[in-house]
């Protein structure tokens, strides 16, 4: 059992996370599932990574469900959790190969329980039909098109499926740093030459910390909300900010002393930076806390 786990823990948290939006969550049906596989004989699993990808996702399917009321509560807009992806860590390799962008787990919460797994397994995962139809109780026919409704819902077109992963970190990690210094120095023009007009920010604080609680849409209006909380919070405190290695991504840290107290993830179509997430639910950055860790 122990083989198993080695091999198929990464596989089966990536499941996990992208089904569910939430690292702890995660973590926990990864465990559950390997403490329920231990009862059974090996024998009995003539498949053991179709066995143990079937589990996990009946878990995932039960706990969004339930999750999908209590988010009708949620104060203000709610964000999926980020998750540490070092690009040293050998053994969260299957993770940052087959991670979605951040971006794109955000619109995963427009689909239902179903059409949300077989995307996952399917564009993240890049199990065949057959495989999923197994793994979700549905006939080959129907995931092909559970999969086009899911598409059409996210509005994905075959020319913008380049989406669905983070862009080259060479080149994000120059928007960003770009993004960064021209909030540190008040470069208005710079900042919104580099918003599209229709740009959207969303903060998710949880009702636990200050966040906007609705969406800010347009470049003029992000632009100032940003330079002003460079002016009233960020500057006066003493904050710095760092970019960290978070979801196979860029993400950019706002950190008071060894503690992040704000993650934020840009999301660029077209040149432009279309969409901010702003995560500050400190429940929602227990994962990521230690910086020494990220760092290295």
């Amino acid at each position: 059992m122990e083989l198993l786990y080695q091999t198929y823990k990464g596989l089966l948290f990536s499941l996990a996370y992208q089904m569910t939006g939430s690292a702890a969550d995660a973590e926990d049906i990864v465990q559950d599932v390997f403490v329920k596989a231990h009862q059974i004989q090996l024998e009995q699993m003539a498949d053991p990574k179709a066995y143990l990808c079937k589990m996990t996702t009946n878990r995932c399917l039960d706990l969004v469900k339930s999750a999908r009321k209590k988010r009708e509560l949620y104060t203000g807009p709610w964000l999926p959790e980020p998750i540490n992806t070092p690009v040293s860590d050998a053994a969260e390799s299957v993770i940052q190969k087959d991670l979605l962008s951040y971006a794109m787990l955000v619109l995963l919460e427009q689909l239902s329980e179903t059409e949300r797994a077989v995307f996952v397994l399917r564009e993240a995962l890049g199990f065949d039909y057959e495989e999923i139809a197994q793994l979700v109780g549905k006939s080959e026919a129907n995931c092909r098109k559970i999969i086009s409704r899911a598409k059409a819902k996210l509005g994905i077109t075959s020319v913008e499926e380049h989406a669905l992963f983070a862009p080259e970190k060479s080149i994000e990690e120059q928007w960003v740093s770009r993004f960064i210094d021209a909030l540190e120095h008040g470069k208005m023009d710079t900042l919104l030459g580099m918003l599209a007009k229709d740009a959207v920010l969303l903060s998710d604080g949880g009702g636990k910390v200050s966040a906007a609680i609705h969406p800010i849409v347009s470049a003029e209006r992000i632009a100032h909300f940003l330079f002003g909380l460079m002016r009233k919070t960020v500057l006066p405190l003493g904050l710095r900010v760092e970019l960290l290695p978070l979801n196979n991504q860029v993400g950019v840290a706002i950190c008071q002393g060894d503690q992040i107290d704000t993650v934020v993830f840009l999301h660029f179509e077209e040149q432009l930076i279309s969409r901010l997430f702003f995560i500050r639910n400190p429940d929602k950055l227990q994962a990521v806390q230690d910086i020494g860790e990220l760092n290295e």
